[in-house]
């Protein structure tokens, strides 16, 4: 082969790549733009869909509904997992965009509690649970696309696009937010103010379609599909095959989800309720923590290729653990400087986890069952301990009057973090088709060529080389 045809390939195969990587990143993107704005409103929502409340009493229902719908994202989960490990990656990864941009849609048109009394909330819980459902699917199908398309040196730095992708969601939705703080007076935002971030969401969500739609299934899943031993029952294959890599891989969407909601979600309603920040400096520093994530988590992507993926881990589960009570110590005392420094020293270490998690549960799983391990661990994980995080915050400091309440709760999610990390293998770089993938394939050249490498397994595993 010639110099330039192997440049002409390298070249294709790089624009694939790169290709493959926003078709991966662009619905974590509209997903997490909507996930933020509805939380960064939250009092807004409260006044306008539950205004016969107290203060305290709306912004807890406003609470509950966006913990409904996190409640119906392992059934999400299971529909998209199997059908990505059933169907292939691509078909599951167009579905649940098209299923986030029609319910925004509607979320964004949806007459208020004004206007139709009840009927307003009820049809929020509604769109909520659609945008559930979809969500359900969305980090599963994201996550084995990314792994399986990222050579194999470089998995952690492409796995960490998908949340690049959840950054820029929220760095998108805070800076919208805080323009609208700035641009309207709040009876204009609660008029009609509050729907122009829900429906920027659906141009970007039909954006992401096409893309999606234009895009090859990943080498991994053709494999087995060349091989015959794509799996007929996904679901009970995880239970019966895979129920150790299905505990760590909950374990570390437990750690994960649980400090990004925290951080990322319910921070900014902490600081406008029990810090008392103004919201436009809240949303303002919202925005500069998702900016500051945007540029650690490919780095921590890079660092756990070079060093592994236990090493970064472990470290960001200890800052978690030791740091979280002295910075939300510092959040409330009277210096200029102190919330930026505690803000962003949260946002560092959520950095760090959001740049690693992904390629570490993508490693642990064969590719027969990816897809749905990742979906439903992640989406139980959400349900039970993060989607309920605003919620159990807020009347933990209603309760106990402690506005520390948050920082000893990330301090428990930094022990889970360290007890789940300790438990993990080396798997940096460890073939993505594992021996469940080829054992029951008829004998054939494609069977014979594969060389899978058990997972987990007791020893790091040496990368392989780039694709």
């Amino acid at each position: 082969m010639s110099g330039d045809t192997q440049a002409a390939e390298g070249l294709a195969y790089q624009k694939g790549l790169r290709k493959s990587v926003v078709a991966g990143s662009i619905g974590v993107l509209v997903h997490w733009f909507d996930w933020a704005v509805y939380a960064y409103m939250a009092t807004t929502i409260a006044a306008i869909f539950f205004p016969e409340e107290d203060s305290t009493a709306g912004l807890l229902a406003t609470f509950a509904v966006f913990a409904v719908s996190f409640l119906v994202r392992p059934i999400g989960a299971v529909i998209f997992g199997r059908l990505g490990d059933k169907l292939g990656r691509k078909h599951t990864l167009s579905l649940v965009i098209l299923a986030m941009a029609l319910s925004t849609l509607a979320l964004g048109v949806l007459p208020t509690y004004g206007t139709i009394g009840m009927l307003a909330p009820i049809l929020l819980i509604v769109t909520r649970i659609v945008q559930g459902l979809a969500a359900g699917g969305e980090f599963g199908s994201a996550a084995a696309f990314l792994g399986e398309f990222s050579p194999p040196k470089r998995r952690g730095f492409g796995c960490s696009w998908l949340e690049v992708g959840s950054l820029a969601g929220f760095l998108l939705a805070s800076f919208v937010v805080f323009l609208l703080n700035q641009a309207l007076t709040p009876d204009q935002v609660s008029a009609w103010g509050w729907r122009i971030p829900f429906l920027i969401t659906v141009p970007l969500g039909f954006i992401g379609l096409y893309i999606r739609r234009k895009i090859e299934d990943t080498p991994e899943f053709s494999a087995l599909q060349k091989m015959e031993t794509v799996a007929e029952a996904p679901l009970r294959e995880v239970f019966k095959r895979n129920p150790k890599q299905f505990l760590q891989t909950c374990g570390m969407e437990t750690f994960m989800n649980v400090t990004f909601y925290v951080v990322l979600v319910y921070l900014l309603t902490y600081q406008e309720t029990a810090v008392g920040i103004d919201p436009g400096r809240a949303a303002l520093l919202s925005t500069l923590a998702s900016a500051l994530g945007l540029v650690i988590v490919p780095l921590a992507g890079l660092a756990s290729d070079r060093f592994g993926r236990k090493p970064v881990l472990m470290i960001a589960a200890i800052a978690l653990t030791v740091l979280s009570v002295p910075l939300f110590l510092l959040m409330g005392a009277d210096y200029p400087w102190a919330s930026f420094v505690s803000t962003f020293g949260l946002a560092f270490i959520l950095a760090i986890i959001l740049g690693t998690h992904a390629a570490t549960v993508v490693e642990l799983f064969p590719t027969r069952t990816r897809q749905t391990g990742l979906s439903i661990a992640y989406a139980l994980t959400a349900a039970l301990f993060a989607g309920t995080a605003p919620y159990i915050l807020t009347w933990l400091i209603d309760t106990t009057g402690s506005t520390l309440s948050p920082g000893w709760f990330l301090a428990v999610v930094g022990v889970i973090g360290i007890v789940t990390v300790a438990s993990l293998p080396e798997t940096r770089g460890i073939n993505l088709l594992h021996s469940d993938d080829i054992e029951e394939a008829p004998a054939s050249p494609v069977a014979e060529a594969a060389t899978p490498v058990e997972c987990p397994s007791p020893s790091p595993v040496e990368p392989s080389s780039d694709r």
